[in-house]
């Protein structure tokens, strides 16, 4: 019997119903048996988002500054897992406040430890960055980081903008005026990601994972836009001294921090829509003469490959 762990956080429900595509050959297959565990933090983080509380959530998740949790059972602490699958959000280009927080935990260092661990990510569009703090954690929790898969909102950049706010604000997966797609990952796309956990079935039941991620690639799991990554890089920079600032001028929820959280607010308007369309096309420009250097990047970031700090 293979046993798997599920470690989750979600607050629309997406996530768990991506996880329970994507793990349904697992869940069918009478020689597995799949447990799940959904970070809970002591005080959640509000769905529907309020303005305040969205804008809030920026510094410490940027920062990647944990909270508190609730435990996780000791019964889960206490088996030993074949297999650790890792289910988590992008926030503010960092992985979720909850997820980071048990990343930094000691009951991850217990899960994690020695164990082969498969990262599904659930966001908008920008994950790349993310996925590399992610990686950072899981080196430095001696973690074996065998497969990755990235699902996200395919639409327009633009227009992905548009219809994650009326969802986070809203509370609502629908369509904003009637005239804009549906917001996240598609149902397409989510009922299809079925196809990874039968790849990954294979792999679980020998223990050698060696060849699962190149095999995702191929399958489409991980699809890197060069121009995403470009900005995701350059939004970082920026947003490392906003948080900064922010932060300094006092703690979650403190009155002192609100102008400078409107402030990031007009600027993150001001980027999305000025300053990104120019990035692209300096990107669009500029990059051909590295185009080399442009496809080295692409094939690093679709891996789980981690370049260890020197």
């Amino acid at each position: 019997m293979k046993k798997v762990l599920v470690v989750y956080y979600t607050q629309t429900g997406q996530q768990k119903e991506i996880l329970d595509n994507l793990l349904a050959p697992l869940a069918e297959d009478p020689g597995v048996e799949l447990s799940f565990h959904r970070i809970r933090p002591v005080a959640d983080y509000p769905f529907p988002w309020g303005s305040f509380s969205f804008f809030d959530a920026f510094p410490e998740s940027f920062l990647q500054i944990p909270c508190a949790l609730e435990p996780i059972d000791q019964q889960i602490l206490q088996e030993d897992y074949d297999l650790i699958v890792l289910g988590y959000q992008v926030w503010y280009l960092s992985p979720s406040i909850p997820f980071n927080s048990f990343l930094k935990s000691d009951e991850a260092k217990v899960l994690l430890s020695g164990k082969p661990v498969v990262t599904v990510i659930n966001c908008r569009n920008m994950w790349v960055m993310a996925q590399e703090k992610v990686k950072k954690a899981l080196y430095e929790l001696h973690a074996n980081h065998v497969g990755n898969v990235a699902l996200v909102d395919r639409h327009l950049n633009h227009i992905s903008v548009i219809t994650i706010v009326h969802w986070m604000m809203k509370g609502r997966k629908d369509s904003y005026l009637g005239l804009f797609p549906k917001p996240g990952v598609s149902e397409r796309d989510i009922h299809e990601s079925r196809k990874f956990g039968a790849s990954l079935l294979p792999h679980l039941r020998s223990s050698d994972y060696t060849t699962l991620q190149s095999e995702w690639v191929e399958q489409g799991a991980v699809r890197i836009k060069p121009v995403l990554v470009f900005t995701d890089k350059r939004a970082n920079s920026m947003f490392a001294k906003w948080a900064k600032l922010i932060r300094s001028k006092g703690l979650p929820q403190a009155e002192s921090r609100k102008p400078w959280l409107k402030a990031f607010n007009y600027y993150l308007l001001f980027a999305i829509w000025v300053l990104a369309p120019i990035v692209t096309l300096l990107f669009l420009i500029l990059h051909l003469p590295f185009l080399s250097l442009v496809r080295k990047e692409t094939k690093y970031y679709q891996s789980v490959q981690f370049k260890k700090p020197r």
